[in-house]
């Protein structure tokens, strides 16, 4: 990170090395150009930042995250990235007939001051960025929530929200994925880093459908903590994975992504795991990226990415979209309900301490029981 020490009222952006996590620098922010038709400027007012976001900086190049939010210099886009997060923030400026200067929005967001976006697609409850950068992806993740017409809407939740709903929606998606799939004819799940708050969020809406029990695997450090939560049906190290029955079918939701854990449970468990699903890399310093084989030659079923928003986009053609994202806000405040008593928020309100947080996160020292909250 730069040396320089920016004045708290400034514009800037954070941004990353994409090469490179742990090298990071700030930069301003120049937001006084005039807006083109539709434009909207937005001042970003809090976001949150856990290992989900970690873990797009890591597969930002396979599963385009980093294309959400381009860099400014087009020569440096190659090098430098801007992670996306998620909070919340006002409208500032607006060239859009249908939105309005000091609407409060919920949505994916750079880690910055500002953003501005080209809205489109305008509803009563929400609108989105169309930019040409965002052609291609998810809706899910280029749409803002009005909140003044969202009706799931708690002020004293905000903080939660944005550390939890993005999460606990790939989650919710997941239990929702493999019921669909009748578990793959599996007895149990198996959820590698335990701790995290994705990890969490699905032991909660496991635990809440009650059809298969979770078996949460983690450090040692952290495993007084996650037992702690009674999510987990059992909770053991990483280092006691061979003490698990291998007989037992299982479903593998590995959010750790690391080679050596995902290699010791599939050579313990073998042809008894009936699924395996990559989704989180917490494990990045075990992950190489460039080992292409490394999934062929493991023992059992090959894993397989999740991507929350196809199985989103498989709930709207079976269904109405507006009932599948009603049941996943009503399990959310229970979820919310229940992390109030769990976790604790930090708030972090000066740009020049963001570095030292991200650092934190990135490194997998940060307390899993502290929600990072930076309100700029």
């Amino acid at each position: 990170m730069t040396a320089v020490q920016f004045p708290i009222n400034q514009a800037f952006v954070f941004e990353v090395a994409k090469n490179a996590l742990n090298k990071t620098r700030i930069l301003p922010l120049n937001i006084e150009q005039a807006l083109s038709d539709n434009e909207v400027l937005l001042k970003v007012a809090k976001f949150a930042l856990t290992a989900n976001n970690i873990s797009y900086g890591i597969t930002g190049d396979i599963l385009g995250y980093w294309l959400f939010f381009p860099t400014d210099n087009l020569k440096e886009q190659t090098q430098w990235g801007r992670l996306p997060v998620m909070g919340f923030a006002e409208v500032v400026a607006s060239r859009c007939q249908h939105i309005n200067v000091g609407e409060r929005v919920w949505g994916f967001m750079p880690m910055a001051t500002h953003v501005k976006i080209l809205a489109g697609r305008v509803s009563a409850t929400q609108f989105s960025d169309i930019n040409p950068c965002r052609e291609g992806f998810s809706p899910l993740y280029s749409s803002f929530v009005r909140i003044q017409n969202n009706p799931f809407y708690q002020a004293n939740n905000e903080d939660f929200d944005i550390l939890l709903r993005g999460l606990f929606t790939t989650s919710w998606l997941v239990d929702d994925f493999m019921f669909d799939h009748h578990y793959f004819k599996a007895q149990q799940y198996l959820i590698t880093s335990a701790s995290s708050k994705t990890s969490i969020a699905l032991a909660f809406t496991i635990k809440e459908r009650g059809e298969r029990p979770a078996i949460g695997i983690t450090s040692a450090a952290n495993q007084n903590f996650v037992e702690s939560l009674g999510c987990y049906q059992k909770v053991i190290n990483y280092n006691e994975i061979s003490s698990l029955d291998p007989t037992i079918a299982s479903i593998l939701v590995d959010m750790a992504g690391g080679q050596t854990t995902l290699s010791a449970i599939h050579h313990h468990f073998n042809k008894q795991l009936y699924y395996s699903c990559q989704i989180g890399a917490t494990q990045h310093d075990d992950i190489d990226i460039n080992d292409t084989l490394f999934f062929d030659n493991l023992p059992g079923v090959k894993p397989e990415f999740f991507f929350a928003p196809k199985q989103l986009k498989k709930r709207s053609v079976d269904g109405d979209a507006n009932d599948t994202m009603n049941k996943i806000n009503g399990s959310l405040l229970r979820y919310i309900e229940f992390c109030h008593s769990i976790i604790t928020i930090n708030h972090t309100k000066n740009v020049n301490q963001v570095d030292a947080i991200y650092q934190q996160v990135l490194a997998g020292t940060a307390d899993a029981s502290v929600g990072q909250i930076n309100s700029l």
